[in-house]
């Protein structure tokens, strides 16, 4: 390990503990700005090189969670082409291993980062193609996985509105969780 890196686990643990959270764009200037005696620039250029590239903070980055700022404080999302390629990278590094499973977490989160984007899925098609085959072909069964909710979804919302209930009747009659079924026909 990087002694700078121990060094920024003792200042901001929030940010560099155990829980490896997305920085904000530009936190490399506001760590110097902040701490210039204890974060000599050359060396923390190194240290958070070593941390960005580390399998955790790209599995922080895949989860799509927001950048976060010096206090830990979310700040920005993280951008939906920084989210597909961190997803890309977890499933090269887990690929060796156990492919198919690899495959399988890859597609799972392609699906929730396409949910997530905001893009329609012939938007998130179009940005994200790939010469490479495999990286095709998982991000078509994400797109196919995306569309199979949306199907879902929409059928669930014409039954409910045909049915004439309740969300709390239409929940029990389906054997859905309430909750879910108010998030799902909202």
């Amino acid at each position: 390990m990087h002694p700078l890196l121990q060094k920024l686990f003792e200042l901001y643990p929030r940010l560099f503990g155990a829980r490896f959270l997305p920085l904000k764009i530009g936190i490399f200037k506001d760590l110097v700005a902040a701490q210039p005696d204890a974060l000599p620039a050359a060396e923390l250029k190194v240290a958070l090189g070593l941390h960005t590239r580390s399998t955790r903070y790209i599995e922080a980055v895949a989860s799509g969670l927001p950048r976060h700022d010096l206090q830990a404080t979310p700040v920005e999302p993280v951008a939906p082409e920084h989210v597909h390629h961190a997803i890309l990278e977890l499933y090269k590094r887990r690929s060796g291993r156990a492919p198919e499973q690899a495959r399988q977490h890859a597609v799972a989160q392609l699906a929730a980062a396409i949910e997530a984007s905001g893009m329609s899925r012939e938007e998130y098609r179009e940005r994200f193609t790939s010469p490479d085959d495999n990286v095709h072909a998982m991000l078509e069964d994400a797109l196919s996985v995306v569309a199979q909710k949306a199907a879902r979804r929409e059928a669930l919302q014409n039954a409910f509105k045909a049915s004439g209930k309740t969300v709390a009747d239409f929940a029990e009659m389906y054997g859905l969780d309430p909750k879910e079924a108010g998030r799902l026909l909202a």
